[in-house]
């Protein structure tokens, strides 16, 4: 086994993509660099703000909840919060509100908790039950979006950060390329144009890669939820999660290099399709629908209407 190139600890990994090799110790630091380096990308900080952070108990989230408390938290005029979707999937989500519970009270960080039920009248259960023309996953990724976004709004929060890593993001841009939705990879956080209804969202987990966040959660002994959603096998990045863990395998960086080229095209792909006018929806949130109803009040209403129950 070869030793860390940073010490003479023999108890080093290899970091495939870039070759070096790393111990315990070297291996956090080289992560909170990034991840700082990153932060300051995205985001340049005012006085007073207040950042959510969306946690829903695992790694990804728990990571990035603990590394912004730990880089931001001596600064008095930033506040923070935690908030978890209950979206209502027994045997999933709650045994997965109790660890974030635990780990808000370890970092002094308000916990908000959001359920599906009380929101919208039906848990994800109850959807995944009822015949419907799309999977679980479009259901639930539409209405935790919102969900999130009304929670940010009426806690105040100047910013939403997410647990978004390395792998989350290449998979989004190769998705939305795929499908020709050019106008939707103009979307993709970080959001460094606000609009108005909207928390802007952050993303200071975008250049790890997910295995290194799992062994940055390990070194840093935080405990986390690391069951898998029931339904998440019918998620169509399924698919692309596997092809790019191919070619990472067989062509390591092929990741960031995705994401590079993403960002060399990002101002072209938002002068071809600026922010959408929005209009406000009955609900409060904003929509670009002509319709003037947003999309996840046109979910709900189909669901109540087919008798979720």
């Amino acid at each position: 086994m070869s030793s860390c190139d940073k010490c003479s600890n023999p108890a080093a990994i290899l970091v495939r993509y870039s070759g070096a090799r790393l111990c315990k110790k070297h291996l956090c630091e080289f992560v909170v660099k990034r991840v700082k380096h990153e932060f300051r990308r995205q985001v340049t900080l005012e006085r007073g703000e207040r950042i959510a952070v969306a946690v829903s108990g695992g790694k990804d989230s728990t990571v990035a909840a603990f590394l912004l408390k730990e880089t931001l938290g001596a600064r008095r005029d930033i506040e923070f919060c935690a908030i978890t979707i209950d979206e209502g999937i027994e045997g999933y989500r709650p045994s997965a509100i109790p660890i974030v519970a635990d780990n808000c009270r370890a970092l002094d960080m308000e916990h908000i908790v959001v359920s599906f039920e009380e929101s919208y009248g039906f848990t994800m259960d109850q959807v995944a039950e009822a015949e419907r023309n799309m999977s679980s996953c479009t259901y639930c990724g539409v209405m935790r979006r919102a969900a999130l976004n009304r929670a940010a709004k009426e806690w105040e929060a100047s910013r939403l950060a997410t647990g978004l890593n390395l792998d989350d993001t290449a998979q989004s841009i190769l998705m939305n390329f795929s499908r020709g939705d050019v106008e939707r990879l103009a979307r993709l956080g970080p959001h460094t144009r606000s609009q108005p209804g909207l928390v802007p969202r952050i993303q200071p987990l975008r250049t790890i890669p997910e295995n290194e966040v799992a062994l940055y959660a390990l070194a840093k002994g935080l405990r986390y939820h690391d069951l898998e959603c029931p339904y998440a096998s019918e998620a169509l990045r399924n698919d692309y999660r596997e092809l790019l863990a191919k070619l990472e395998d067989k062509y390591p960086g092929t990741r960031h290099s995705i994401l590079k080229s993403y960002e060399e095209i990002l101002d072209a792909i938002e002068r071809a399709h600026p922010p959408a006018n929005l209009r406000l929806c009955e609900c409060g949130e904003p929509t670009a629908s002509q319709s003037g109803m947003c999309k996840v009040c046109d979910l709900v209403a189909s669901l109540k209407r087919d008798r979720v129950s």
